[in-house]
């Protein structure tokens, strides 16, 4: 017998068809099932199991239960976890047995899902360290009861190929891995501190909504240049990789009744929005995984179209936890630049992988950052693959994290993390990347071979620069490493909301900043007219607390030589130069980045003092 035990916040089934062709009875108690603070024991019977075996089961599955303090303890059929499996008579009288001695020695509740069914499931897992162990119930040929324990195992696998045991593992070279370790294997707690990236977010205008639900931001002039220019940054990255790309956009609500819907649902866990219209239940998408699933299954592909990509921005739904958001990173409603690669089978989606690989260190390196990842893989591909997992290490050069998961349980075979350790010393993941051989079927999407049959694809999901608000918080945590080495914080020009801001010192130069900023504007940069009466200091003060990356100052002196005064604040510099100079700065620090229109009117003695910056 193999069981694999999870303590589980919350946990829900539900019975869709028949596995066997005599299944066991549905009943009104069997048929589906909600749990909350549940031990659910996924259980294979293997051939040869008897009373002893199950004896033994008992006894650790109660060992567990007296630590980790359930309500109820479920136990869940799952053939997924042996490969030996005893004929469905003899499986489900083991069953059912186990479920009577369960519930003679223990004063809980004890369920059983039905035997025979094709089940979806809804699990949120606990974090602590009993919340997930593997176990391996035998008799020996001496007649003897053995139990072999496998709890979730965690690698470190380095460039060349050698793997080590994260306890034995020297990280003097990697504090950053450490850290990452630190969290994810040892369990400890996040250092605590003041974040500046959060005051940063709110200089910008990325602000909390009050009247909304928790979690959900309201973006203001400041901020939306940012995000506009990040989301059409996204959509040039995925169309760099060489493949062709289908931009799309669709709806964010999915309808429950929908077997794929729900399925994929249940995979993902409770973190789920989900209403109710007209008598019918929705969930919000978490991604853009829904629609794009939704349009491929509809579309007529041959092998001749693949590998092709298919990309949205998606308005993106998540029910965190109120205590894990924080702005600008954990949010619960969120822009996500998602793209699903579409390749024939999985040899062609470890090659399309490489690729998006190289692009998301690409990405993270022109921001002056690096990425430490977590590498969560199924047993299966870590067995068979090993030297692919090798090869995508080796294009790391640096070592990784790799956690071992059963197989059987996710769409996915490789599923990479990619985290910025973050001002604070956390581990913050941004890009990823995932390898998923379910969905194709689930959601009934197939192409043609050169046979003329139908095949489903292997779809790799990544978003590789990250969240859009994500990526705007490595932007933001960059600046606060700078401001923590005493350097002045900046973010790049291509973000900055204002890119010049002229300045004259009285109202008589205001014809000439007028054609200075024409001009620039006109170049297709971002220009506006500080003209309100205040005194100089302050409008180069109130500049300054913006971040813009280029402020002109105009006077006597620069109408009669026809040139500007200008202060870069990245250098903290002041130059002089003509108009010209300034624009083929701003075109080479903007090279190959967007162009988005200012978002407020040019004078600043038009515009209100917005909540962020009164």
């Amino acid at each position: 017998m193999r069981i694999l035990t999870i303590h589980a916040r919350k946990f829900r089934y539900k019975a869709l068809s028949q596995a066997l062709d005599k299944p066991e009875a549905l009943t009104g108690e069997n048929k589906e099932g909600f749990f909350e603070n549940v031990l659910v024991v996924f259980t294979s019977v293997e051939e040869g199991d008897n009373d002893k075996v199950v004896e033994k089961a008992v006894a650790e599955i109660l060992d567990v239960a007296n630590r980790v303090k359930p309500k109820t303890i479920l136990l869940y059929p799952y053939a997924h976890l042996s490969s030996d499996l005893a004929s469905p008579s003899q499986a489900l009288e083991i069953m059912k047995l186990l479920e009577q001695r369960l519930r003679s020695r223990i004063d809980l509740e004890v369920r059983r899902a039905p035997f025979g069914w094709y089940k979806e499931f809804m699990l949120d897992c606990y974090g602590h360290p009993l919340s997930e162990l593997s176990k391996t119930i035998r008799i020996t040929e001496g007649g003897e009861v053995v139990r072999r324990e496998l709890k979730k195992e965690f690698y470190i696998l380095t460039p060349d190929g050698k793997v080590y045991d994260p306890e034995k593992f020297d990280y003097d070279k990697y504090p950053d891995l450490k850290i990452l370790v630190d969290k994810e294997v040892f369990g400890k707690e996040l250092p605590g501190g003041v974040n500046r990236v959060n005051d940063y977010c709110r200089k910008f205008g990325f602000e909390w909504e009050p009247m909304s639900d928790h979690g959900h931001m309201r973006y203001g002039p400041h901020a939306v240049v940012i995000m506009d220019s990040i989301m059409q940054y996204s959509w040039n990255v995925v169309r760099s990789l060489g493949i062709p790309v289908y931009r799309v956009m669709g709806t964010n609500m999915f309808n429950l009744s929908e077997k794929p819907v729900l399925e994929h649902a249940l995979l993902f866990g409770d973190r789920l929005y989900e209403l109710k219209v007209d008598n019918e239940k929705f969930v919000l998408r978490y991604a853009a995984c829904h629609q794009q699933f939704a349009m491929l299954r509809d579309w007529i592909i041959s092998y001749k179209n693949l590998p092709f990509g298919m990309f949205e921005v998606a308005d993106s739904y998540r029910l965190e936890q109120r205590g894990e958001l924080n702005l600008c990173f954990r949010l619960r409603k969120f822009y996500m630049p998602d793209l699903h690669i579409l390749n024939k089978d999985l040899d062609e989606a470890i090659k399309m992988s490489r690729i998006v690989q190289d692009k998301i260190l690409e990405e993270i390196a022109k921001i002056g950052r690096k990425y430490v990842a977590l590498y969560n893989v199924t047993s299966d591909f870590f067995e068979k693959h090993r030297d692919v997992l090798i090869e995508f290490v080796r294009r790391e050069n640096y070592p990784v994290l790799v956690s071992v998961i059963p197989s059987g349980i996710y769409y996915w075979v490789l599923n990479v993390e990619y985290h910025i350790i973050d001002n604070l010393n956390r581990p913050r993941e941004i890009a990823t990347f995932q390898i998923d051989i379910g969905n194709g079927k689930r959601f009934n999407i197939t192409y043609t071979d050169e046979k003329g049959e139908k095949h489903h694809p292997v779809i790799i999901h990544t978003a590789i620069i990250g969240g859009i608000e994500r990526f705007i918080y490595t932007i933001f945590d960059t600046a606060a490493l700078m401001e923590r080495e005493g350097k002045t914080p900046y973010i790049p020009t291509w973000l900055a909301p204002v890119q010049v801001r002229i300045i004259p010192i009285k109202n008589k130069y205001l014809d000439y900043a007028e054609k200075v900023a024409e001009k620039i504007e006109n170049a297709g940069f971002r220009v506006d007219i500080d003209d309100r009466g205040e005194s100089l200091g302050k409008k180069i003060r109130d500049a300054g607390r913006e971040w813009i990356p280029y402020i002109v100052v105009i006077g006597e002196r620069e109408v009669k030589s026809n040139t500007i005064n200008v202060r870069i604040r990245r250098t903290n510099d002041q130059k002089v130069m003509v108009t010209d100079e300034l624009i083929r700065i701003l075109e080479e620090e903007t090279k190959n980045y967007p162009r988005v229109s200012l978002t407020m009117p040019k004078y600043l003695s038009k515009r209100p003092i917005p909540s962020y910056h009164a």
